[in-house]
């Protein structure tokens, strides 16, 4: 009886935070460079003397879903996506280096190549400047170029060369800012193995039909911990009844 209320109740418990994780991949379903997240249950005994029968249900979170999500040409020369395993970094608001795979970027006033969210994006020398009145180009190993505007296409300058990393994936971890950072916070070396794509953006990983498809089992599964619990306490009556009989 003890197994059955303790490992109901708390199973009910996580599938509502799981239902929470799965409404948060819905919601980035458009979101650029998303990676899904993923959660698996577990049961567990509680460790207490004379429970030998008591059990619980607990929500671990296994990571994120770092399959390659499609991409889209948008033609924006500031439009970046990594083509395949790799990461760019940005220097995140404590003055730390994070990853990301978000790369519609844009320039602050003073030409700094930036995210969105106005965070710093990290070429191998530090912030990348880009000067006023140029046109620029991402060549595949993620060096940035500029032509200035109205001049021959030959007058190219070299501006810099973004910071791409690959880790390995099992030592990645989501941040709550949503960046990923590694498990003892140490960026790893830059990796000429990573490929970009200009004037590209990388979509979200997440499978909607997947996502709407999950949100109805845990629903389910969710009312299945309910009728347990139910049955339990009609159960618990019985067997009072039974016992005041005797």
């Amino acid at each position: 009886m003890d197994r059955l209320i303790y490992t109901a109740m708390s199973g009910a418990k996580h599938i509502l935070e799981q239902q929470t994780t799965t409404s948060h991949n819905l919601a980035n379903a458009t979101t650029t460079g998303f990676k899904a997240q993923l959660d698996s249950f577990r049961a567990v005994p509680v460790i207490s003397e004379g429970l030998p029968t008591r059990a619980f249900v607990v929500d671990a979170t296994v990571g994120s879903d770092f399959s390659s999500g499609a991409l889209q040409n948008t033609g924006r020369e500031l439009d970046m996506a990594v083509s395949g395993k790799g990461w760019f970094v940005v220097q995140a608001a404590d003055g730390s280096e994070k990853m990301t795979r978000h790369g519609s970027f844009k320039l602050n006033e003073n030409g700094v190549l930036q995210t969105q969210s106005g965070l710093s994006v990290l070429g191998e020398g530090g912030p990348i400047t880009i000067p006023p009145e140029v046109s620029i180009a991402i060549a595949k190993d993620g060096t940035i170029s500029s032509v200035p505007t109205g001049t021959k296409p030959n007058a190219v300058q070299v501006l810099g060369r973004l910071k791409l990393v690959n880790p390995e994936e099992s030592n990645l971890v989501r941040d709550d800012d949503g960046l990923f950072k590694t498990r003892n916070a140490i960026v790893p070396d830059a990796d000429a193995a990573v490929n970009v794509a200009g004037g590209m953006l990388e979509t979200s990983n997440v499978n909607v039909v997947e996502a709407m498809v999950t949100m109805i089992n845990l629903a389910r599964q969710f009312e299945m911990q309910m009728k347990l619990l139910t049955n339990a306490e009609n159960n618990a009556s019985k067997a009072s009844q039974i016992l005041t009989m005797a």
